[in-house]
């Protein structure tokens, strides 16, 4: 599969989810409207001609078996399950306890409680999927990187003619992924368009009631393979038809012009007429006492966005801001550590290397006149400091395929092998032994049956 990290334009991950033409979803559909793409139009879009993608649909990623796989053996515990009918979320002890002798933890879900539930038509949703299912982590990263946005993974499986939610808006955009089963999906248009993670449906619980009793802009049933997508704000329900219904629900954490007014406004901690203390005994809930203040707050915070000298400062500040938010959505790739520390350890130049899918970089060479500032690579969470010879390496090293470190071009002999070591130390890059199995491999859990959010 392709490194997630790349920039290119041709969006592999998001061309999962939506068929058709990117750049025109980009335009008319990305935050506007909902758009469904079936099954066939996905794999022609992908490649197939035939519209064949060999009976797999969204198979690779996940399947029913994947989810007895998740509840069965991998000792999940809260918050990775939530239980629900008809909206109405069942608190966690009705499906957790005690781990036993030697994993003294009260909150570890039981498998059997969970089966009792979903034989009486309760729907089981699998939160943050894209924490412990490769396949689906790895989408989550090239979905981080496609949309510019960070994003999270939900599995929802409802027992036939079942449903899980009554209609609701969520406050994040979202891809619905049919896995198996079949789904009737009933959607409408906001009653509040483009809401704020602080501003949930249930605020509008009456008008969300009207709105799904009237005609829906959408009607329709997905099958395996179909996908939906559902900018935020729209209403919508969804019912399992006769028999077990599966998808998963990318949530999209969109970034906002709010969200970009907010990094914007926390330059203004620079102003110490604004840090100063309100009045000893202001009566904050009189208007008449604010009135002043927020005559002063208003003038101070115009007098900052009218310095058009403060621009680029301030493109800086909000980059770093808002980029930490989004590099920082989605974990890359995982590695072994064991194996990692052992590449490390016997790295020479006949040492396969490559750029550890999902992590998001930048790089920032010194300035020109500079000639002795160190290079920095920008990560999610810290910066590393690199002499200004590793440069040439870099460059390689992080292009993204594997390569052999013997064929890394470098200003000295074994430039490419110290650069190569530290940034395998480092966790930026791993080796073909050191990451774990794949996506193909983990997705590939048997499954002999036929057939977030709140979504």
């Amino acid at each position: 599969m392709s490194n997630p990290s790349s920039t290119s334009g041709d969006r592999p991950y998001l061309r999962r989810a939506v068929a058709g033409d990117l750049d025109a979803f980009a335009r008319e559909a990305w935050g506007r409207q909902a758009v469904l793409s079936r099954r066939d139009d996905l794999a022609k879009d992908r490649g197939d001609a035939d519209g064949s993608d060999g009976g797999a649909g969204f198979g690779d990623l996940f399947s029913l078996g994947a989810v007895d796989e998740l509840l069965a053996h991998r000792g999940l515990r809260t918050p990775f399950l939530r239980i629900a009918k008809q909206g109405k979320v069942l608190d966690s002890s009705s499906f957790t306890g005690d781990g036993g002798v030697g994993a003294e933890i009260s909150d570890q879900l039981r498998d059997d409680r969970v089966a009792a539930l979903f034989a009486d038509g309760h729907t089981v949703v699998l939160q943050g999927v894209h924490r412990t299912w490769a396949p689906v982590a790895e989408l989550a990263a090239g979905l981080n990187a496609d949309l510019g946005h960070p994003v999270q993974v939900n599995a929802y499986v409802t027992p036939a003619s079942s449903t899980g939610f009554a209609a609701h808006y969520d406050v994040h955009d979202v891809f619905v992924l049919q896995i198996a089963g079949t789904k009737r999906w009933h959607v409408h248009a906001p009653v509040h368009p483009d809401p704020l993670r602080n501003q949930p449906w249930d605020d509008r619980a009456g008008a969300v009631r009207a709105r799904a009793a009237e005609e829906p802009l959408l009607d329709e049933v997905l099958h395996p393979g179909d996908a939906l997508y559902l900018p935020r704000g729209f209403l919508h329900s969804a019912t399992a038809q006769g028999e077990v219904s599966a998808h998963l629900t990318v949530g999209v954490h969109v970034v906002t012009r709010h969200a970009l007014l907010e990094t914007l406004l926390a330059g203004l901690a620079d102003d110490p007429e604004l840090r100063a203390s309100l009045p000893l005994g202001v009566d904050v809930s009189d208007p008449a006492a604010l009135a002043p203040h927020l005559e002063t707050v208003a003038r101070r915070a115009a007098e900052y966005f009218a310095d058009r000298s403060r621009d680029d400062d301030r493109a800086r500040r909000a980059s770093r801001r808002l980029r930490g938010r989004v590099w920082a959505g989605n974990r890359p790739e995982s590695l072994l550590p064991l194996r990692q520390a052992a590449a490390a350890h016997a790295l020479d130049a006949e040492s396969r290397v490559r750029l550890r899918h999902g992590l998001r970089h930048r790089v920032v060479p010194p300035a020109a006149a500079d000639t002795d500032a160190p290079l920095r690579l920008e990560l999610p969470d810290r910066t590393l400091d690199l002499p200004a010879a590793a440069a040439t390496p870099l460059a390689t090293l992080l292009a993204g395929p594997v390569v052999r470190l013997g064929d890394v071009a470098e200003d000295e002999p074994g430039d490419a092998v110290v650069v190569a070591r530290r940034l395998l130390v480092e966790g930026v890059l791993v080796t073909p032994d050191s990451v774990g199995p794949s996506g193909a491999a983990e997705g590939g859990v048997p499954d002999d049956r036929a057939g977030t959010t709140d979504t």
